[in-house]
């Protein structure tokens, strides 16, 4: 039977004994903490207030789950969340308490903690010698940055960009109190170094990069002296020329180097064309010259070896040898003339010769020897013919 079934007796009372030894009621317990709880708030006192409730007539169990509520809900206010590229810095009553990596932490809530989130993946910018409006892009001036001094004693209006991100949070943070402000003066400190040991030609001509690489690593030196948390990621020249009072002048110089410099590269293309051929053409003539001199010194080898075979023939045969050089002579002297030749006394009969057509068809043979004719007449074209003479009176 159950505790509390009626006719129940007090010694069949689950908890034992009620005189004070066995545990406290329920009640009695939630009723104390509520006495407790208004007490702390004003609750209880005379005035006709309830004892369970406080000046307002709020029970004390609801302010009590109010209070659980609230203090549940500033807990988690402590969550937060850190991008990718970024970095959180907890800060507990502003000093510095530890970094927060990429991904979801907790803190103490504020008052007590709060986060500073920086954006190291952000790539930032100063201008130097100008400044460029967002909103507007127009681009203003800044003469008292852009007018330096160089190496030779003349002015240059000269123009930077200097792109950097943040390297490390904590540094940024603590080190620097203003440190765009810093880095601006720490890069037209570090312009003004290289321009003033660099000549006026050399910036706006040939080492324009070079400038820019000096500058770069000057002012990375200057923020890792300040600790700054800084990393500068590029240097970029946007513009260098003279003042405005002397643009005109350095434009006609600028003019002319470049006339010269053009001038000089046609010199150089026609040089270039020129050589070749003219190295060719000689190395043509004097090729050509070697081999007119083989063939000459051969020539004369031959008619030397054959004059000394000839003459000895001569000495073992003279008058065969005589003989056949008259022939061999006659031949050669009256094979270029276009004579026909024929031998035989005059007579009556009439003798046609085709001369043009045996002038024209005879390429090799041109002395051409017909036989004797005793009783024949020599007559002649009236056209197209040359003198014909025979052997008798030729000789």
């Amino acid at each position: 039977m159950a505790w509390n079934e009626p006719g129940n007796s007090g010694d069949r009372d689950p908890w034992g004994d009620r005189d004070g030894n066995g545990p406290p009621d329920l009640d009695e317990v939630v009723k104390n903490l509520q006495k407790k709880v208004s007490g702390m708030f004003g609750g209880g006192k005379s005035g006709g207030t309830p004892t369970g409730g406080n000046a307002a007539g709020i029970p004390g169990g609801v302010l009590v789950g109010g209070l659980l509520v609230a203090l549940v809900i500033w807990a988690l206010t402590g969550f937060f969340r850190v991008s990718e590229g970024q970095q959180g810095v907890v800060l507990r009553f502003g000093a510095f308490q530890s970094i927060a990596e990429p991904g979801l932490h907790w803190r103490i809530p504020s008052p007590i903690e709060r986060v500073e989130v920086v954006d190291r993946g952000q790539l930032r910018a100063v201008e130097i010698g100008y400044r460029e409006n967002s909103r507007t892009g127009q681009t203003g001036l800044v003469p008292r940055e852009s007018l330096m001094l160089t190496q030779d004693e003349n002015i240059i209006d000269i123009k930077f960009a200097v792109q950097y991100r943040i390297a490390d949070a904590k540094d940024y943070l603590f080190n620097i109190r203003e440190p765009e402000k810093t880095l601006l003066q720490a890069a037209e400190s570090a312009i003004r170094q290289q321009v003033g040991q660099t000549d006026m030609d050399s910036i706006l001509s040939v080492n324009r990069q070079q400038v820019s690489v000096a500058v770069l690593q000057t002012i990375q030196e200057i923020l890792d002296t300040y600790q700054s948390g800084l990393i500068v990621t590029s240097v970029n020249m946007q513009d260098a020329q003279p003042p405005e009072q002397v643009q005109a002048a350095f434009d006609d110089a600028v003019k002319a180097r470049e006339d010269k410099q053009r001038l000089i590269n046609e010199a150089e293309a026609y040089r270039n064309e020129v050589l070749p051929r003219a190295s060719g053409e000689a190395a043509r003539i004097l090729a050509e010259a070697n081999a007119y001199q083989a063939s000459l010194v051969a020539n004369a080898r031959g008619v030397a070896d054959r004059f000394t075979s000839l003459r000895e023939v001569y000495e073992q045969a003279p008058n065969v040898t005589r003989q056949r050089l008259y022939i061999e002579t006659m031949e050669a002297v009256l094979s270029a003339n276009r004579k026909v030749m024929i031998e035989g006394d005059a007579g009556n009969n009439m003798l046609y010769l085709p001369l043009d057509q045996l002038i024209k068809d005879s390429g090799k043979a041109k002395n051409i020897s017909l036989p004797q004719s005793h009783s024949s007449q020599t007559s002649m074209p009236t056209t197209g013919s040359r003198t014909i003479r025979s052997s008798r009176e030729s000789r």
